[in-house]
């Protein structure tokens, strides 16, 4: 069996990934009633970042080494969702008394301080990231995520490799 996709087919499964993990998110959120806390919102903002690579990638199909671009651009996107999930399943790793205090609302953080301000305490963490809403399969939400990114870290890498093999990038095993 030989798995030889073009780049829309990756950029579409890629794209397929990335609604399967937001209509989680929204599930959870609209369903059963969990409130995103501040790095939750920056790993969905990864999952959107991701998923516009790939729908442009899919639309522009591009031969050869134009598919490396569109897979180091996912990849950057995934990569930066598993770093701030790292983070999460770190942070509620930390025992009770080494939790950061519950910091501002990152409504009221993005009117009064500057975005780059914002992210430097939402990346540094809150009480409220800390919380452990449940467990499914033993996992937490955020180590669910973790994996959901390195998941789909594999399709972007895989558009890259496939595209420099087709392109000569690399010689070919007969």
């Amino acid at each position: 069996m030989r798995l030889d996709y073009n780049l829309r087919q990756w950029s579409l499964a890629g794209l397929a990934f990335c609604a399967l993990m937001m209509g989680v998110a929204l599930a959870l959120q609209y369903v059963v009633g969990l409130t995103p806390c501040p790095l939750c919102i920056l790993q969905r903002i990864a999952v959107l970042s991701a998923a516009l690579v790939f729908l442009v990638a899919a639309i522009h199909n591009p031969r050869g080494k134009g598919g490396v671009v569109y897979g180091v651009l996912g990849l950057v996107a995934a990569g930066a969702g598993a770093v701030v999930a790292g983070r999460h399943v770190w942070l509620q790793s930390l025992p009770p008394s080494e939790v950061p205090s519950c910091g501002p609302g990152l409504d009221y953080m993005m009117e009064i301080l500057p975005l780059w301000d914002v992210l430097s305490r939402i990346l540094s963490g809150s009480g409220e990231c800390a919380e452990i809403d449940g467990l499914w399969w033993g996992l937490t939400l955020p180590q669910w995520t973790l994996i959901g990114f390195l998941c789909l870290a594999l399709i972007p890498l895989a558009m890259s490799v496939q595209s420099l093999l087709s392109s000569g990038g690399a010689k070919k095993i007969s």
